[in-house]
């Protein structure tokens, strides 16, 4: 193996450090609620998680756990309830959410001033305008990742293999934004000789939940690889990049797991605790 390994527990504690003091230094209880509605065992690990981390920077945090069988009108009641909470300073809705329900419906009654997880329209369209506001919590964490490691993004050629609004979409708004200067290429399952695209790329993310989607023939020698993809395949978690190929030919590469999973925790953090700076008129 030649290419460096990106890990994200290093850059995700450096954001926690940093959270934790300007939790401390609000001088007021940080509330993040989570509403979790079925039960997933991945959703229910995801947030546990979440929790552990909201109380390792000092944060307090609110478990919303709803069964399955619950409406969807009773899950837009609880949004509606923490937004008038003046205890909850930032609201997550887990997803997916059980088959039936419209998240995006769900997703649009957050309160933008508590949109943890920066997927409210008016959230993304402040990142259209690269101005101020909750981003994306996985788009973020790969940018802090970059920046940790020293990854000039200006002038680069970057591909985005993935179009969700969770990660895809609002990963190339970060990397063509005027801070980071990339020329930005979004690929997706349509994408006429995938391969040849992403081989295109100084930086490679790719985030389709598919397993080994993309192979040492689909990364230019030296390039980032940044992994999002987590897929569970024979009891063990893989990426959506065949890490043990393309290791071989990339010069620096995220793993699964371990990678970007932690970053993506961390600026949920980050975009917290902005929420409650904003929320409380210190916000820099």
């Amino acid at each position: 193996m030649t290419a460096k390994i990106l890990s994200g527990k290093e850059p995700a504690q450096a954001i926690k450090d940093e959270v934790s003091e300007r939790v401390a230094a609000l001088g007021k209880r940080v509330g993040l609620a989570t509403v979790l509605v079925g039960d997933d065992p991945a959703s229910e690990v995801y947030v546990r998680n979440k929790h552990k981390a909201a109380a390792d920077v000092g944060m307090y945090s609110y478990d919303k756990h709803l069964p399955t069988e619950t409406p969807q009108e009773e899950v837009e009641a609880l949004v509606r309830n923490l937004n008038a909470d003046p205890a909850v300073d930032a609201i997550l809705v887990q997803l997916p959410l059980p088959e039936g329900m419209d998240p995006d419906a769900i997703i649009d009654l957050i309160d933008p001033g508590k949109d943890a997880d920066g997927l409210h329209p008016h959230s993304l369209g402040l990142a259209v305008l690269e101005r101020r506001g909750a981003v994306p919590a996985t788009p973020q964490g790969i940018m802090r990742l970059l920046d940790f490691y020293d990854i000039e993004t200006e002038g680069k050629v970057a591909v985005i293999v993935g179009r969700s609004r969770l990660v895809g979409r609002p990963m190339g708004l970060l990397l063509g934004a005027k801070a980071a200067n990339a020329t930005v290429l979004n690929a997706h399952s349509r994408t006429v000789d995938l391969p040849a695209v992403t081989a295109m790329a100084d930086i490679l993310v790719v985030a389709t939940g598919s397993p080994g989607l993309v192979t040492a023939e689909g990364v230019k020698e030296g390039a980032v690889v940044v992994d999002v993809g987590i897929n569970r395949v024979d009891g063990k978690l893989v990426g959506d990049v065949d890490f043990d190929s393309v290791a071989e030919v990339a010069g620096a590469i995220t793993p699964v797991p371990g990678g970007v999973g932690p970053m993506t925790i961390a600026s949920l953090l980050l975009n917290t605790v902005g929420l409650a700076e904003a929320r409380a008129g210190t916000a820099g």
